[in-house]
C-alpha cells in the first residue's frame, strides 16, 4: 500500500520537461538541494544616457554591500546602437569577486522594453537590429541566441508591446514605488489564466547615484530607489549564472521590497504527510483531495502585522495574517479537470534600507510577492 501511495505521489510531482523558453537544461526541482540567492535584474549605469552618477563600480559596490549574489547591469541598447559588448560588458569596472554578473541589456524599442539575461556573452547586436521586425522573426533570433527575455514594466508608458509568447519572465514589480505596479499584476494574471506559465521577477530600474548635498531630482530619487528596490530572490541548486537564470525562468523565485526585507516562501503539501512537496514555480497534476499550503516570511520581520493576500487564478481567494512564528497557511482542493494557480502578496511594515534614507517614505505597503504553485498546467504549452 505504501508503494502504491508513493508511486501515486511521484506521478503527481514528476518534473515537467525542460521549458523551450529557458536557455539551459538545468532542472530545478528539489526542495532540499539548493540555496536562496538575491539580486537585482534591472539597473542602469553610465552607459545609459539617462543615468547620472552611476558608474558600474558604484553599482557593483552597492550590490556587494547589500549582500547580493547576482546582478544584471541592463543599460539601454539604443543608447549605444546595440553595441552592448563594447560598452557595458567591456567597461573595466565590469567585474566582481563576490557577484555573479549576468550578461544582458535593456532591449529598448518603440514597442516597449525588455531585459535580456544570459550566462555568457552573446551577440546582442542581432536582437537590436531586428527590434522592429515581426514577433515571429524576433522569436527565431532569440532562440538562436539562447537568451532569456523578460518583459519590463509592462503597463507604463514604455509598456511591453510584443507577444507574451516571446517572454520567459515578466517584471511585475518595477522601482521602489509600489502603486504603479498594480496593473502589471493584472497582465501577469491574464497570462497565467490563459495557461502561460510565465514567471515573475522584480527590478529596481535604478538610474542614479547620490551626490553629497545634492538636491536635484535625480539625487533625491537615488535616496529612495537604489539597487535592490525591489530585490529578486531565487532558489537554485548551484551558485552559477546558468542556475540563477534557470530558476528565474521556472518561477523558483520571489520578490521582496529591498535586500533587507523578509523573503516570502510559498510551499504545498500534496500528500498530507505534513511535509512540503512543492515550491513556487512547481507544477503538478491536481490531486483528488485538498492541498495544504504554507506561507512563510523568512528573515528579519518588523514590528506590526503582515497581511497575506492569496490569489487563485487571478482572484483573491483568502486574506490571512502572518503568525508569531512567521508563517500562516490555507487549504484548498485544486480543480482536477481545469488549471489552478496559487500565489501570494504580502503587505505590512517596511524594513529600512541602510543608506537609502527615503526608501520607507516612498515604498508603499507591498513587502513581498511569490511566484505561483501550479496544477494541471501543460508543460508543452
Amino acid at each position: 500500500m505504501f508503494r502504491v501511495a508513493a508511486l501515486a505521489l511521484a506521478a503527481l510531482l514528476a518534473p515537467a520537461a525542460a521549458s523551450a523558453q529557458t536557455n539551459d537544461k538545468f532542472v530545478v526541482a528539489s526542495l532540499d538541494e539548493g540555496s536562496w540567492m538575491k539580486g537585482d535584474l534591472h539597473v542602469h549605469s553610465r552607459h545609459s544616457k539617462d543615468s547620472t552618477n552611476h558608474s558600474e563600480a558604484r553599482i557593483i559596490a552597492d550590490a556587494e554591500r547589500a549582500g547580493f549574489d547576482f546582478l544584471l547591469i541592463s543599460d539601454h541598447d539604443n543608447h549605444v546602437n546595440g553595441d552592448t559588448a563594447h560598452n557595458s560588458w567591456s567597461d573595466p569596472d565590469f567585474h566582481s569577486d563576490k557577484l555573479l554578473l549576468l550578461y544582458g541589456a535593456e532591449w529598448t524599442t518603440v514597442r516597449g522594453h525588455a531585459v535580456i539575461l544570459s550566462a555568457r556573452p552573446y551577440d546582442h547586436q542581432k536582437l537590436y537590429d531586428i527590434r522592429d521586425a515581426r514577433d515571429v522573426q524576433v522569436q527565431k533570433v532569440k532562440d538562436w541566441l539562447g537568451v532569456h527575455l523578460s518583459a519590463n514594466h509592462p503597463t507604463n508608458k514604455d509598456h511591453f508591446g510584443y507577444s507574451y509568447d516571446l517572454v520567459d519572465s515578466i517584471e511585475v514589480w518595477n522601482t521602489v514605488r509600489w502603486a504603479p505596479n498594480k496593473t502589471n499584476l493584472m497582465v501577469w494574471d491574464d497570462m497565467l489564466s490563459s495557461g502561460r506559465k510565465i514567471a515573475a521577477r522584480g527590478g529596481s530600474d535604478s538610474h542614479h547615484g547620490t551626490v553629497a548635498g545634492g538636491t536635484a531630482p535625480q539625487a533625491l530619487e537615488a535616496t529612495a530607489n537604489n539597487v535592490g528596490t525591489p530585490t529578486t530572490w531565487v532558489f537554485a541548486p548551484a551558485r552559477t549564472r546558468e542556475a540563477v537564470i534557470a530558476a528565474i525562468g521556472r518561477g523558483r523565485a520571489s520578490i521582496s521590497a529591498n535586500p533587507y526585507a523578509p523573503r516570502v516562501e510559498l510551499t504545498a503539501d500534496v500528500d498530507g504527510d505534513g511535509k512540503a512537496d512543492m515550491l513556487m514555480g512547481d507544477s503538478a497534476k491536481a490531486p483528488a483531495g485538498p492541498v495544504r499550503f504554507t506561507v512563510r516570511l523568512a528573515g528579519k520581520r518588523e514590528e506590526g502585522t503582515y497581511h497575506v493576500r492569496v490569489v487563485k487564478n487571478g482572484d483573491v481567494f483568502a486574506t490571512l495574517d502572518i503568525g508569531a512564528d512567521g508563517s500562516t497557511g490555507f487549504t484548498d482542493a485544486p480543480d482536477t479537470k481545469g488549471r489552478s494557480s496559487y500565489r501570494v502578496e504580502v503587505e505590512g511594515p517596511q524594513t529600512p534600507y541602510p543608506g537609502v534614507d527615503n526608501f520607507t517614505t516612498v515604498a508603499g505597503p507591498m513587502v513581498a510577492i511569490s511566484n505561483p504553485i501550479f496544477f494541471n498546467f501543460d508543460p508543452a504549452f
